[in-house]
């Protein structure tokens, strides 16, 4: 696949674009920041952009704006955060985008090399790849809101899976129920949300959203 990767260690970028190469796959631009981020991938559309959270010149949010910038301008791009920090704000609108193709995952918990590959192949398909340490920490501060309290512990466990990207099919294999059972508890859990009926809006998206705090 061809690849975007923006980090402002020169270190990591070329170690990363020689793993990838290795991997048989293409790196297009190594960046190090987030303006030369989006002029890459305006000028060298990839399959996928690998993105740091802390680019220059603020080192704060830039790669997670950058994120969302692609994803408004280059629909078709796929978005790999890969990063140390979890900014909570960014990071939960990026997450619950719907058309899928994006993922979050912490550099200090990416064990192996076949596993983030795995990742960006997923992402390149559509789906998503979210570490379930990048879940918990944008939760932290939400799980003990009302209406987020209604829900049944159960309830609870098949959000923090949708949060994190997964199907029906997907969570019902993960908990180890029947898909009927998932159906259910996502049913029930959109109706305590009190989310609306509106055919404009996708009700699991607003529910990520409301379990992420946006």
């Amino acid at each position: 696949m061809r690849l975007i990767l923006a980090d402002d260690s020169v270190l990591l970028r070329e170690g990363m674009t020689r793993l990838l190469a290795d991997a048989g796959h293409e790196v297009v631009a190594a960046v190090g920041d987030g303006r030369a981020l989006l002029d890459a991938v305006g000028a060298h559309p990839p399959d996928v952009a690998v993105i740091d959270v802390r680019m220059p010149p603020t080192f704060t949010d830039e790669g997670l704006r950058a994120a969302l910038d692609i994803r408004g301008r280059h629909p078709g791009v796929g978005v790999l955060v890969l990063s140390q920090y979890v900014e909570k704000t960014y990071a939960a609108r990026l997450l619950a985008d719907d058309a899928g193709g994006v993922g979050y995952l912490l550099k200090d918990r990416v064990s192996e090399v076949a596993g983030f590959l795995d990742a960006l192949e997923r992402i390149r398909a559509g789906g998503t790849a979210v570490d379930p340490e990048v879940v918990r920490r944008l939760l932290a501060h939400t799980t003990r809101a009302d209406p987020l309290s209604r829900l049944s512990p159960r309830e609870t466990e098949v959000l923090r899976h949708l949060a994190q990207g997964y199907v029906n099919t997907a969570i019902a294999e993960r908990l180890h129920v029947s898909l009927s059972t998932v159906e259910k508890h996502v049913a029930s859990l959109l109706d305590k949300l009190e989310l609306p009926r509106d055919p404009v809006y996708s009700r699991r998206v607003l529910a990520v959203l409301r379990y992420l705090g946006d």
